[in-house]
């Protein structure tokens, strides 16, 4: 957590000396003569749980990285609507406190298990651009996203084990992305709720979904 939130506020930090090369756009963000278009890298930090009808595999939530970069484009010169979409880096998963476990065909007690699920995640969104004062700009977004895990293991502490996490979930997570950001000329922050649909379980009979509230600050260029 401690080495997030370093990332998180070196980015902070560094955001500024972007904006020192483009202090003025020089151009509107909702402009009535010809579409416009914007990139942007973000960094930011997930609030990731999974929720499960199998009190057993129902995780709290954990904390992970997310980095990645957006491409933005007007979708008509006549309205602030964007289409965005990206290409993220994710850590998702959860942590579960009481799950029991068996040392030596005994039943031995409860343990904790961490579970976590990197993801490379795309997600796509429409916003609505609203100008409020000073290239100051109030964002809301609706969309979904893909998801494909590429690495994460689960650690089960009381039986000093770690298994790759793919041995228990599938590989392939979506959903529905909603939230908000807020832009000062190349500064960028959202925050926003990750809502999985797909059933992300090997098994027929149990079902696991993921959820994630994150935060990510970044610049558009």
């Amino acid at each position: 957590m401690k080495k997030l939130l370093t990332l998180i506020l070196a980015a902070v930090l560094v955001t500024p000396a972007f904006a020192q090369f483009n202090t003025s756009r020089g151009r509107s963000r909702y402009n009535h003569n010809d579409t416009e278009s914007y990139y942007g890298l973000r960094l930011g930090v997930n609030f990731a749980s999974l929720s499960s009808d199998n009190a057993d595999l129902d995780m709290d939530g954990r904390a992970g990285l997310a980095f990645g970069a957006v491409y933005g484009l007007q979708l008509a010169n006549s309205t602030p609507v964007w289409l965005e979409f990206g290409a993220f880096y994710s850590e998702k998963g959860g942590i579960h406190n009481s799950q029991p476990f068996t040392l030596n065909e005994e039943k031995a007690g409860f343990q904790e298990v961490k579970c976590r699920l990197s993801y490379l995640q795309i997600p796509l969104v429409v916003k609505y651009s609203l100008d409020l004062f000073d290239d100051f700009y109030i964002q809301p977004f609706l969309g979904g996203y893909m998801a494909l895990g590429v690495g994460g293991k689960t650690k089960y502490y009381g039986e000093h084990k770690s298994i790759s996490s793919y041995e228990n979930v599938d590989r392939f997570d979506g959903g529905l992305r909603l939230g908000c950001g807020l832009e000062y000329d190349m500064l960028y922050a959202e925050l926003g709720f990750d809502l999985g649909i797909a059933n992300i379980s090997d098994s027929d009979f149990i079902s696991v979904h993921t959820r994630s509230l994150f935060v990510n600050v970044g610049v558009n260029f």
